[in-house]
């Protein structure tokens, strides 16, 4: 048996998604075998960690103000008058999201 290259084997567990993913991506590649896509992956590919949470402070926020909203507008109908202090309310809201992003 000739000397490999390459002595590390490496074995992993794919999903059935994993697994069809991978086989797409290599066969987009149009490299000739799965284990260079791979190698190549590792050599040059990117893992990105994103982190969202300044988003979810946003999303709470123009929720609490949606919510407010449709409360004055439910009083707005029932009654037919807009209160000062509902729109101080909705005014207070609007400058915590800008000064949140």
């Amino acid at each position: 048996m000739a000397k490999r290259e390459r002595q590390n084997e490496l074995k992993i567990y794919l999903s059935e998604d994993e697994q069809y993913i991978l086989e797409q991506k290599w066969k987009a590649s149009n490299m000739k075998s799965k284990s260079a896509f791979i190698r190549h992956l590792i050599l040059y590919g990117y893992v990105y960690d994103v982190n969202y949470e300044h988003l979810r402070e946003y999303n709470t926020i123009l929720s609490r103000i949606g919510n407010n909203l449709n409360q004055i507008a439910k009083r707005m109908n029932a009654t037919g008058n807009v209160y000062e202090a509902d729109v101080k309310e909705v005014k207070e809201l609007m400058k915590q999201v800008w000064q949140s992003q």
